[in-house]
């Protein structure tokens, strides 16, 4: 199967990015969100890639942005859903997409914790659903493969020839896991740093220092978390039982019920575009 056309549900963060890439790449993309003022802060976003990494930004012009679902999947090859991290919207949104999309259709969902065979049932063609998990796109260019038990093979190799189209490095998460790979390593790196931020061992710059200078990082732990977005790690943390989850969920809670959702709002941990840690004396 060569894919062609591909469809993105949802105009956030990575569905944009998603997006914007595909159209880079010579696909012909279309964007779906319910939310008009979505499109907007969306061509913002792209417009802002496009300026860092010095292309057009006509590029955007490609791209169709739509509230009609069927126009959004209309000759779609391949459905890219990038919904809010919930189990109960991602279901509902399937099983309204799965009794409109063409026949052909590949399904993926890019969400970044829960397990496709969470979903499989609700898209009405589990053979053709597999989680298709994209990180940064432009900066973090892995993509995550993860197939549910239901999956045809032969949709991986498809997936894997799509992800090196659009510049991404594909990788197999062979059995279905929870965070996938890398994820799964970032959970154990947030969560460590989450503690020791909510017992006051340290404050939010000292934890990111350390890591920033002993792992010649660019960004630490919490400034990682304003690039994902706390609302995202929000719903993946306050889920897990921990007492050290949940003290460091309730931190992050905080930060939300404020407006302070990271870099997308122009303020999480820290203040946006000039973040403290990107200041060359942030290491002195």
């Amino acid at each position: 199967m060569k894919i062609k056309h591909v469809c993105i549900l949802g105009a956030g963060t990575l569905g944009s990015r998603i997006a914007l890439q595909s159209a880079i790449s010579g696909f012909e993309v279309r964007v779906y969100d319910i939310n008009e003022s979505a499109f907007e802060a969306s061509r913002k976003m792209m417009a802002k890639v496009l300026k860092q990494i010095k292309m057009d930004a006509s590029i955007i012009d490609s791209i169709l942005f739509t509230k009609d679902p069927m126009e959004a999947v209309f000759d779609a090859d391949i459905i890219s859903e990038s919904v809010t991290e919930d189990l109960a919207l991602k279901q509902k949104v399937w099983a309204q997409f799965a009794a409109i999309a063409p026949e052909k259709t590949i399904f993926t969902t890019n969400t970044s914790y829960l397990l496709p065979s969470q979903i499989a049932d609700f898209t009405g063609r589990p053979s053709l659903f597999c989680a298709f998990h994209f990180h940064d796109v432009f900066y973090s260019t892995v993509v995550d493969i993860m197939p549910h038990p239901g999956t045809s093979e032969h949709l991986i190799s498809i997936l894997e020839d799509f992800g090196r189209a659009l510049n991404q490095v594909p990788v197999v998460v062979r059995k279905e896991n929870h965070g996938y790979i890398f994820n799964s390593m970032l959970m154990a790196l947030i969560g460590s740093a989450g503690k020791l931020r909510t017992k006051e061992v340290a404050s939010i710059e000292d934890i990111d220092k350390s890591w920033m200078v002993n792992f010649h990082m660019p960004m630490g732990p919490f400034g990682i978390l304003d690039s994902i977005g706390l609302d995202t790690a929000w719903h993946v943390t306050h889920k897990l039982e921990d007492a050290g989850s949940q003290a460091f969920a309730a931190l992050v809670k905080t930060y939300i019920d404020a407006g302070k959702l990271g870099e997308k709002t122009g303020e999480g941990f820290y203040k946006y575009p000039h973040p403290a840690y990107r200041d060359p004396d942030f290491l002195k």
